[in-house]
Order: C-alpha cells, then structure tokens, then sequence
C-alpha cells in the first residue's frame, strides 16, 4: 500500500529516470505510469515501474523501470480461466542498463542477481540471462521468471501480446498485484 504523496514522489522518479536515459516522451505519457509495490511495503527494492506506451485487446507495449538492484518476484503469465488465451507471450527488449532475467534452465553458476534474502525462499529458478542494450529475451506464456536491475538501474521494453498483468501468479504469497493508493 501506497500513500499518494509516495505515489506521487514514486512516478516521478520514473518519469525523470526515463528522460534522463534519453527515450523521446510525450508530456501527456506522464499519466501513463504505474507504480507497482506489490503490496510489500519495500518498493525500493521490490517492484518496479511502468510506463504503458499503449495496450489493445491484443498487443501492449511498455517500459518497465526499475532502480539499481531492485528486484521482481518471480511470477508467470498464465491462460485465462475461459481457456480462450494460453497466456501473455513477452518480449523483453533492453534499453538502458543491466537487467537480469532469470528463466527456468540450468543453474547459472554465477549469477548477477542477488534477490533479497527475505524473498529468496519463494524462488526456484535460477537460469539467468543479462539483457542489455539491445538484446532481448521471448518469454513463453505461462513460463515461471524474475528479473532484477543491475547497478545503475533499467529500462526494458516489455513488449507483450494481450495484456493480463492483474492475472499474474507469483509464487511469494505475500505478494498483492494490484497498488492500493490511499490519502494522507
């Protein structure tokens, strides 16, 4: 949960950290920014940002930001319950900085990331991939995955088909995917 002075403060640093990295913004996209704590009260280091560039019944394309080492739970995309939908496909594509994207596979023996020790207990996945400048990862619908920034932050496309994000499965349990805003 999240007071909206916090809110506020957190949409934008994003905001600034976006036009700092030199992408082209539309004043108006300002609007267009999530915070997302995920219910845990540490969006420091767990969570991230997003910045919708646009999303359609089929196709979304965003900017997922994240400060230096902060980390995303490990979740999944999955079908959608009417079995209509086996669930987002998503290109991750970087921009600016390192990103650590930890897919299922065998074990990177040493890994970049290093989650918080609190929430290491919920993951089982430990294959990861740098996503850099340039390069890029397709993550398969329904596939398990978990992401941290590198040392001086991120930002990532996250280029997706339909967008299902209040659908997601993480395996922490405490996690709330949907940011509770209230007044202070």
């Amino acid at each position: 949960m999240l007071n909206r002075s916090e809110w506020n403060k957190a949409r934008e640093w994003a905001w600034n950290f976006v036009k700092r990295a030199g992408f082209q913004v539309n004043e108006k996209e300002f609007n267009s920014i999530s915070v997302v704590d995920l219910g845990l009260n540490e969006l420091e280091t767990t969570g991230l940002y997003i910045l919708t560039l646009f999303e359609t019944d089929w196709v979304g394309a965003k900017l997922l930001i994240m400060k230096p080492y902060q980390f995303f739970p490990q979740h999944r995309h999955p079908p959608l319950k009417n079995g209509n939908f086996p669930g987002k496909t998503e290109v991750i594509r970087g921009y600016w900085g390192s990103f650590y994207l930890i897919v299922p596979g065998e074990k990177t023996s040493t890994l970049k990331a290093n989650p918080p020790l609190h929430r290491r207990k919920y993951i089982d996945i430990w294959h990861e991939i740098e996503i850099g400048s340039g390069d890029q990862y397709i993550i398969p619908p329904n596939t398990w995955h978990w992401f941290q920034a590198g040392p001086k932050g991120a930002i990532v496309w996250s280029i997706s088909s339909r967008v299902t994000d209040v659908q997601d499965q993480f395996r922490d349990p405490q996690v709330i995917r949907k940011t509770v805003i209230v007044d202070d």
